[in-house]
């Protein structure tokens, strides 16, 4: 197949690249020719596997919690590198509890990987691409981070929520500089975010049918979810480098099912309630009636 791409060496740095898409991530760009900055908070096997590719991938520990570290690793990807084109904001986690009975101190790491780090590594690199006047933000979040209501992963999807939101105001900000935003939404995909990376705790018979259900659906996301992490990182890989990736990227048959039926529900839900929403306004005529109950 015969796509228009900019033939230019791209840099790209990305975050949680020790395993899942954002393994396959650093594997796609550079089979496409890139260097690459490959951060995990634990590189140590990564270096070991990324060694044949020498001087093109530098392996840098990161946890994308601390803003210095996440300024030390931008700094020394500019020693090695000079530029970033691409940033990928791939790190993150759910655990699997009840807002009921979460941990509180759980509940709160969850937002500090999923959120706070998208924002610290993106503020640390923001000045480098404003700079360079171009350059490429990925920022990773999930069908659940458009559509919600995923029983016992309240904190993830909060995130995730708040990471689009984070990336649209951004993206509106930057409008200057020649910066482009990605928002990936991925469905299913066969890594590890539901296996070692998840801590399912103790679910109080309560939610057994809820979030208890819900943990036993997501343990299907595992090796056997329909999701390719190698297609969807050929796939990243392919739309950042020519130049015109979208700002919201679903990735996954699921994911697109699952955005096209909030989507008709979102607008069925609008114009039921238009008259009443308008009627809200001084110059709108007040009373209206409210729509039929729901069936």
């Amino acid at each position: 197949m015969s796509e228009d791409t900019h033939n230019a060496q791209q840099v790209w740095f990305v975050t949680g690249s020790s395993r899942g898409i954002g393994r396959a991530l650093v594997t796609a760009a550079l089979d496409a020719g890139d260097l690459v900055v490959a951060t995990a908070r634990r590189p140590e096997a990564l270096r070991a596997e990324l060694a044949a590719h020498g001087d093109r991938v530098l392996t840098l520990p990161l946890d994308v919690t601390d803003p210095g570290r996440a300024r030390a690793a931008v700094d020394a990807a500019l020693a090695r590198f000079g530029r970033i084109d691409v940033l990928v904001n791939n790190a993150g986690y759910a655990n699997v509890s009840p807002v009921e009975s979460a941990d509180d101190a759980d509940f709160r790491a969850q937002f500090e990987t999923n959120f706070w780090g998208v924002y610290h590594v993106t503020k640390a690199a923001l000045p480098v691409l404003r700079r360079q006047g171009s350059g490429t933000v990925v920022q990773f979040s999930s069908i659940g981070g458009r559509v919600g209501g995923s029983p016992g992963i309240a904190s993830y999807q909060a995130a995730k929520f708040a990471v689009d939101g984070f990336t649209r105001s951004l993206a509106a900000e930057t409008t200057p500089f020649g910066i482009r935003f990605t928002v990936v939404e991925p469905s299913g995909f066969a890594t590890d975010w539901a296996g070692d990376s998840m801590t399912v705790h103790p679910v109080p018979e309560p939610y057994e049918q809820t979030v208890g259900a819900m943990n036993r659906r997501v343990r299907q996301g595992g090796p056997g979810a329909a999701g390719d992490p190698v297609r969807a990182a050929e796939t990243i890989v392919r739309a950042v480098r020519r130049g015109d990736a979208p700002g919201h990227l679903l990735l996954g048959a699921d994911a697109v099912t699952m955005a096209l039926d909030y989507s008709r529900r979102q607008l069925e839900e609008a114009g039921a309630w238009e008259e009443v929403s308008r009627s809200a306004d001084f110059a709108a005529p007040y009373p209206v009636e409210l729509p039929p109950r729901a069936a």
